[in-house]
């Protein structure tokens, strides 16, 4: 009988662990042996946050990111086939959601293996759910264009159809480029359209506001290196 696969939520900052993860979800992960992660330090030390006394060098990590290849994620499925449970960990907030880890969870249910999601947080719906915009139809798009030309192409775009459609568009950006793409919206939207921007979820520095555009000019917050995400609905 095959293991099952379960998608475990990491936290979003360095905040203690039990503020966002429940109880009967550190359980189970601290009882995996077999890890496929997105960066090995970040998972050691969320495992160990999790429990001190974890056998964590007894355990085995399997690296997920943008290099592995079709022939490791078969791999990863080995222990799986064998019958052992096995864990995969974002480095940040939930896997399968704005990460790599949907490539495994799809060769899970080609090959018959159950898929177990885990309750934690989400930066994403955590946003939306204190933006006070539309949470019946919304949209998450993922990262915006590096070029300049093309980012605010695509913010006109994303406005166009957050006001056709009455969907809030939700997006996010590396967090070095924040301020500039703070500044693109600011610059390119509607003074009407409503704009929010929430970053560092759960953490003591919390920030969620939401204004019009015309009530962000001049006044928009300082975002470098600060996980961000920006939801707009026209």
């Amino acid at each position: 009988m095959p293991g099952k696969l379960y998608l475990i939520p990491n936290t979003l900052g360095t905040k203690e662990s039990t503020h966002v993860i429940p109880a009967d979800v550190a359980s189970i992960a601290v009882s995996l042996r077999h890890f496929i992660v997105e960066d090995l330090r970040t998972a050691r030390r969320f495992l160990r946050a999790l429990d001190r006394e974890m056998d964590i060098d007894g355990s085995q990590f399997y690296m997920l990111n943008k290099r592995t290849t079709p022939a490791q994620f078969a791999e990863y499925l080995k222990p799986l086939k064998a019958g052992q449970n096995v864990g995969i960990i974002s480095e940040a907030g939930c896997p399968g959601v704005a990460d790599p880890g949907a490539e495994v969870v799809k060769l899970a249910h080609q090959a018959g293996i159950e898929v177990v999601p885990m309750v934690g947080p989400s930066s994403i719906l955590l946003a939306l759910m204190a933006s006070g915009m539309n949470g019946q139809n919304f949209a998450f798009v993922g990262y915006i264009p590096i070029k300049k030309d093309e980012r605010i192409k695509t913010i006109r775009q994303l406005e166009n159809r957050s006001r056709n459609e009455h969907q809030s568009q939700i997006f996010i950006e590396t967090p070095f480029r924040n301020n500039h793409l703070a500044q693109d919206i600011v610059s390119n939207c509607n003074p009407q359209t409503r704009l929010c921007i929430a970053y560092n979820l759960t953490m003591p520095d919390e920030f969620v506001v939401t204004k019009t555009i015309g009530q962000w000019k001049g006044k928009l917050p300082e975002l470098h290196k600060k996980p961000a995400i920006f939801i707009l609905q026209g």
